[in-house]
């Protein structure tokens, strides 16, 4: 270019002035960028709103949310809770004079695990009946004096009396080890064993007393009294046989009602109307 072109071309800008380069969002665009900032703060007002409303009405508080408190030792919860999932653990108590309820619409169920999450220990109370699995089960009091325990092997009962009050008394199907088996004042006791023998054994011996009633013993077949190394005393004033046999035997004219007791070579006892003399050998065919 010449220097007269460029002179030319100066002075024909200079002579329409400067020009002016706008720089940012007009028209609708402008409108919709307003309105999307305006919709974003709506948006942020109701969230800190809701968000507001929720820490108001779940009792949000530095120490915690509603009936739940965070603690030094813990957590505290008061009032009603209710647990959808399996709980843990460590300690589980009511506040200091309250009691403690567990409440399920089925059952109520205690784990105890170990280390490899196998169960040992388990108490499942149900609609039912209440269950306890584990090795042993014992029951002591606020002392730690044993009151109960039961395992696989044995069943100790360890109160100083153990008292049953069932109207049907109570079923042993198997022995039973004890130093006294004694009724309730002014009731009776009865030990029997309906389709089988009733054994009573013990190494020095087995007393028994009736202080203030009869003493019965009744079977359906055979009484066997035996003492093996000693004797068996009847001490009492009378003792009556109102069943045992009578001899034949009866001297001529003779009315008087005083007899002589025998006893045959087998132990049977029976009854000889006395004579001058022993009558009993006169009268052992009783004991064929």
């Amino acid at each position: 270019m010449s220097q007269e072109q460029y002179a030319h071309r100066s002075t024909m800008q200079s002579s329409e002035g400067p020009h002016v380069y706008k720089v940012g969002i007009y028209g609708w665009r402008k409108r919709c960028l307003y309105f999307f900032v305006l919709l974003l703060m709506i948006l942020i007002l109701v969230n800190l709103a809701m968000t507001i409303w929720i820490l108001k009405v779940m009792n949000f508080t530095i120490d915690g949310m509603g009936n739940l408190r965070i603690t030094e030792k813990g957590l505290k919860l008061e009032g009603d809770s209710e647990f959808l999932k399996p709980l843990y653990a460590k300690e589980i108590r009511s506040r200091t004079g309250n009691p403690l309820y567990f409440q399920s619409a089925r059952n109520v169920t205690v784990n105890i695990l170990n280390e490899k999450s196998k169960v040992l220990t388990r108490l499942v109370t149900g609609p039912k009946a209440v269950e306890a699995h584990s090795q042993k089960f014992e029951v002591r009091t606020t002392k730690g004096i044993l009151l109960f325990s039961a395992d696989d092997n044995e069943v100790v009962v360890g109160a100083e009396r153990l008292r049953v009050i069932g109207a049907e008394g109570t079923v042993f199907p198997k022995s039973i080890e004890t130093s006294t088996i004694r009724a309730d004042p002014f009731k009776e006791l009865r030990l029997e064993s309906p389709t089988r023998s009733l054994v009573m054994e013990a190494p020095k011996g087995v007393h028994i007393n009736a202080e203030a009633g009869n003493l019965e013993a009744t079977c359906r077949t055979e009484l066997k009294l035996e003492s093996k190394d000693g004797e068996i005393t009847l001490d009492t004033a009378n003792i009556k046989l109102p069943r045992l046999p009578q001899g034949s035997y009866s001297p001529t004219g003779s009315r008087q009602k005083i007899y002589e007791l025998c006893v045959c070579p087998n132990g049977r006892l029976f009854l000889s109307q006395a004579g001058s003399s022993s009558t009993c050998q006169i009268n052992s065919s009783v004991c064929l």
